[in-house]
């Protein structure tokens, strides 16, 4: 299911400080990646995962250019992602368990 721009947008926009003019901005930019890699996705689904590229004599098959721009573009999005909703530690959702604590009776 695609989601519309501006119903992504409005969603984005509830979880931030509307006259926060960096957080406003970083919500663009999500947007801007979000058009952005559509357009690759679309051009990546018509031509196909991999293309065959002819030099000379040669022709070889590999995989689309366009999927490693994808995968970088995944990244930002995820990187603007915990910068708009934030990343909460372990201890903030009650989980305790990223931090051990030993006594001497745990020694052998």
């Amino acid at each position: 299911m695609v989601v519309p721009i501006t119903k992504l947008k409005d969603q984005l926009e509830e979880y931030i400080d509307i006259d926060d003019f960096q957080e406003v901005e970083k919500v663009e930019r999500y947007i801007d990646l979000v058009k952005t890699f559509r357009k690759i996705k679309n051009k990546v689904n018509k031509d196909g995962p991999s293309v065959t590229v002819v030099n000379g004599s040669q022709e070889y098959t590999k995989s689309h250019p366009l999927l490693a721009d994808m995968a970088r573009i995944n990244t930002s999005l995820l990187a603007l992602e915990k910068s708009i909703f934030g990343v909460k530690t372990a201890s903030e959702n009650g989980n305790n368990n990223s931090k051990k604590n030993y006594n001497s009776d745990d020694l052998l």
